[in-house]
């Protein structure tokens, strides 16, 4: 049974941070693009970062320079340390696992709250 369990996230205020944390199991972790996602009330999901099994990283723009993923594979966990958050870094983050031809795997996510 595939499990991505999100944790770490909680209120912070504007210009502090926050490390997030998935934890997967059931998956070929060593195979698998992990990233996380974000979803806002009112807006659609959107990608924040991911980073593939050889440890490459793609962010989007309102990430980069603030976020960092990271991958521990010993572990089957991803992070995300989350610096200089804003209040419109407000919403709820989940956390993906894909390979190719196969469907993605979602966490239940965990709300991060900026308040300023």
């Amino acid at each position: 049974q595939v499990q991505l369990v999100e944790s770490g996230g909680g209120l912070v205020e504007s210009g502090g941070s926050l490390r997030l944390s998935c934890a997967a199991s059931g998956i070929n972790f060593s195979v698998d693009t992990m990233g996380w996602y974000r979803q806002a009330p009112g807006k659609e999901r959107e990608l924040v970062a991911e980073i593939t099994p050889g440890s490459f990283t793609n962010y989007a723009d309102s990430a980069k320079g603030r976020f960092t993923i990271s991958r521990d594979t010993a572990k089957n966990t991803v992070h995300l340390r989350m610096n200089s958050l804003k209040p419109e870094d407000t919403a709820v983050y989940y956390c993906n696992a894909r390979r190719p031809f196969f469907f993605p795997y979602w966490g239940k996510g965990t709300l991060v709250t900026v308040s300023s």
